[in-house]
C-alpha cells in the first residue's frame, strides 16, 4: 500500500494524476452497498406493486448511467471508456436484516483503475431506490458502501475482508 496521497502534488495542492506513462491493462472493480427498509417496502418492490414502476430496472439503469458519468461527479477522476457495467440488485430478508444489496462490476482496458466508477454506480443506484420509495418508507438507510474487489494495474489484486 502506498503511503502517499496521489491527488496531492509536492506543495500539497490537489491535481489530477498523470497516467500518461502507465501501461494499459484490463481493470475490473466490484463495489456494493445495502439499503435497509421495512419488510412491507421490500415486498412492494419485489411484487411489482410500486406505482412508479419497476424499481429494480430503474435503479439498474441509474447505476449504469452513474458509472459512465463518474468523472463529471467526482473531482480529479479521469474520464474512462468503460467496456462493461453490470448492476445487480438482490432482495434480502434474514432475521432482522431486510433490504436490497446492490453490487456493481465495472470493466475496462485503461491506464487507471475503475474503483470510483463501481462505487459511484452503487451509490446512485441506492439513492434512486431511496428516491422511488421514500413516499412509503422514509426510514430507509443506505449503508456499508464499499469496494469488494479490484483487479489490474500496478497495485495488483485487492479483495475486501468478508
Amino acid at each position: 500500500m502506498s503511503d502517499q496521497l496521489t491527488h496531492l502534488n509536492a506543495q500539497g495542492e490537489a491535481h489530477m494524476v498523470d497516467v500518461a506513462d502507465k501501461a494499459v491493462t484490463t481493470r475490473v472493480a466490484t463495489a456494493e452497498t445495502f439499503v435497509s427498509m421495512l419488510p412491507e417496502t421490500l415486498a412492494m418492490i419485489v411484487e411489482g406493486r410500486h406505482k412508479k414502476g419497476d424499481v429494480f430496472a430503474t435503479c439498474r439503469i441509474a447505476g449504469i448511467m452513474a458509472a459512465k458519468k463518474c468523472a463529471e461527479l467526482i473531482p480529479l477522476c479521469h474520464s474512462l471508456n468503460l467496456s462493461s457495467v453490470a448492476v445487480e440488485l438482490e432482495p434480502l430478508i434474514d432475521g432482522e436484516l431486510c433490504g436490497v444489496r446492490i453490487r456493481s462490476t465495472c470493466k475496462l482496458d485503461a491506464k487507471t483503475g475503475v474503483e470510483m466508477e463501481a462505487l459511484t454506480s452503487v451509490s446512485v443506484a441506492a439513492l434512486t431506490l431511496y428516491d422511488m420509495c421514500k413516499a412509503v418508507d422514509k426510514g430507509m438507510v443506505i449503508e456499508q458502501t464499499r469496494l469488494l474487489e479490484k483487479k489490474g494495474g500496478r497495485s495488483g489484486h485487492f479483495v475486501a475482508e468478508p
